[in-house]
């Protein structure tokens, strides 16, 4: 409720008219779920106090695990080199290609600048000018990191290949950086970073705590 009534009663996000304010409250519920009984939801909650510049990618990280058409643009964003040139053409094409023939036309505009917006805020792009955003790699964290890895875990894989994953993919730094990271978070106290004889064990003893109530886990 308090991120409701941050939304709608204090217009927190500025918008002129209330019924902007219930569609911005939509949208960010559906990309966050703002539900401190979600998992992802607490996890990111948990981390997002550690330092202001590993936001941007915990929400787009968060949101990537809930929304399956900025899911589907995210091949662009990792097939595009460093300085290209990306549109939001591109995200059309991307979504088209994986879900063929779902969307209208004019949805997937609409989409393709959505998620346009979406990556530019998470610091994969960057605007040259006002028509034009390139590739650019992001700010990453070890509050980040330890999202990713524990969103990586979740699917199932363990040790190495936790640093594998999409969601490992989308911080776009080196292995070995995010092992830097991840041995750091692990110092922080946000997870569990063990390495010794080319084997490494990862824990979310805090991230994956219990709920006081029934464990509710990926929506």
């Amino acid at each position: 409720m308090a991120y409701r009534s941050a939304v709608i009663d204090d217009n927190v996000l500025g918008k002129q008219t209330v019924d902007g304010r219930k569609r911005a409250f939509r949208q960010l519920r559906e990309l966050y779920a703002l539900d401190g009984s979600k998992l992802l939801f607490r996890a990111m909650r948990d981390l997002w106090e550690y330092d202001d510049e590993g936001q941007p990618l915990l929400a787009v990280l968060c949101a990537l695990s809930r929304d399956r058409l900025l899911r589907a643009s995210s091949s662009v964003i990792l097939t595009a080199e460093i300085g290209s040139e990306v549109s939001s053409a591109d995200f059309e094409k991307a979504i088209e290609e994986k879900f063929p023939g779902i969307y209208k036309t004019s949805i997937c505009q609409k989409v393709g600048r959505n998620v346009a917006s979406s990556w530019r805020q998470a610091g994969h792009l960057v605007k040259e000018t006002r028509a034009r955003k390139v590739r650019a790699h992001p700010r990453c964290t070890p509050a980040a990191v330890a999202y990713a890895l524990m969103l990586g875990h979740l699917e199932g894989q363990r040790g190495q290949s936790l640093f594998n994953t999409l969601w490992a993919n989308i911080l776009d730094h080196p292995t070995s950086q995010l092992i830097e990271h991840a041995a750091t978070a692990s110092q922080l106290g946000m997870i569990e970073f063990r390495r010794a004889g080319g084997v490494m064990e990862v824990g979310f003893t805090r991230l994956l705590r219990p709920f006081d109530h029934e464990s509710r886990m990926l929506d």
